[in-house]
């Protein structure tokens, strides 16, 4: 198998002839090529061959094509500041007043050069690999984090508890669901195989699992349905300890969860074990990038060990491999993975 047969088996819950590998690498990436960020971010070009050079580096099954965590709500309006050589981060609100949200029309995210570029990006991978390694186009924020974003996570969260900005914070929702929709269905035009969002701010380390059902979860509902309507398979990433709330994202339809390392794996098998493919959770911090290989072989062996057997399961980080990774670090943790089921490794 290649490594587009190997993860798309592994959603449909058939065995791969080896444990598959998905990276959320785009830091370590941009480091290892010498560019900067803002090289990166402005050209769909450096973008390709910064991604085609990680894969030809460390022989792995999947990209997760990846350029920072403001370009969706940047498109909606929100101020966003562009270092030069870090990822783009939004800098105030968009939207200050809660009440204007009725003013807000329709969102129309292809007008914004910065999703054009995310998407030329996705369209020149696919023409590189074709159907050898799997293209992951990720989406951005899931409406919930875009609207935390639009307000600034604090006022959001006051929002939130705040009943009397019940009906306004709910088209806030829709409307932030409009145009996490739009990425996604202008992301399958351009070729990815599968798609994806974060919903960071929705976990349960910031918000209680009773406000990530009657807030995040139905936008994240409708963003899958939107992507399997689009005929693609959807993964729905969620920082931090999410066990409160596995069988609620599980409900959500997405064929995949990527779950962070706090996340207890006991409780991961039970919840998703045939219902939903798991993608992790190597911890990117403290084993891949302070680690030793050693300790970084042992870890990865352990999870691995963990979901022997279970087809739905593609191994990666639990969330953005760090630019300052060792990459002997990385290697060790694909070539342990490639070990596990005898594969050959390259690297």
């Amino acid at each position: 198998m290649n490594g587009y047969l190997r993860i798309m088996s592994a959603l449909r819950g058939e065995q791969p002839d080896a444990v598959p590998i998905m990276l959320h690498n785009f830091l370590l990436a941009i480091h290892e090529a010498k560019r900067t960020h803002r090289e990166y971010r402005e050209s769909p070009r450096v973008i390709a061959d910064t991604l085609i050079q990680a894969v030809e580096t460390y022989h792995y099954d999947g990209i997760l094509v990846d350029i920072d965590t403001a370009t969706l709500a940047g498109a909606v309006g929100v101020p966003v500041d562009y270092p030069e050589n870090q990822p783009a981060r939004c800098e105030a609100p968009s939207l200050t007043d809660l009440s204007a949200v009725a003013d807000l029309g329709m969102p129309r995210i292809a007008e914004s050069p910065r999703i054009q570029v995310w998407l030329e990006a996705v369209r020149l991978l696919r023409a590189h690999f074709g159907n050898e390694i799997l293209i992951r186009g990720n989406c951005d924020q899931a409406p919930f984090s875009l609207a935390s974003m639009m307000r600034t996570p604090e006022v959001w969260m006051m929002d939130l508890l705040d009943e009397d900005s019940e009906e306004a914070v709910q088209k806030l929702l829709a409307y932030c669901a409009q145009a996490t929709t739009q990425f996604v269905e202008l992301m399958a035009q351009a070729g990815a195989h599968i798609v994806s969002n974060g919903d960071s701010p929705a976990g349960p380390e910031l918000i209680s699992p009773d406000m990530y059902r009657r807030f995040a979860l139905p936008g994240e509902r409708q963003v899958v349905a939107a992507a399997h309507k689009a005929g693609m398979p959807y993964v729905l990433h969620i920082c931090g300890k999410t066990d409160a709330i596995l069988a609620d994202m599980v409900s959500t339809g997405a064929d995949a969860l990527e779950l962070d390392y706090r996340t207890d794996l006991q409780k991961i098998r039970a919840a998703l074990d045939g219902r939903a493919t798991f993608i992790g959770n190597i911890d990117p911090s403290g084993v891949l990038t302070f680690g030793t290989p050693e300790l970084v072989a042992a870890k990865t062996r352990e999870l691995l060990e963990q979901f022997a057997g279970v087809a739905r399961f593609v191994l990666n980080a639990g969330c953005a491999i760090p630019a300052e990774t060792p990459p002997a670090n990385l290697k060790a943790m694909i070539r342990t993975a490639r070990a596990f089921t005898g594969t050959p490794y390259p690297g």
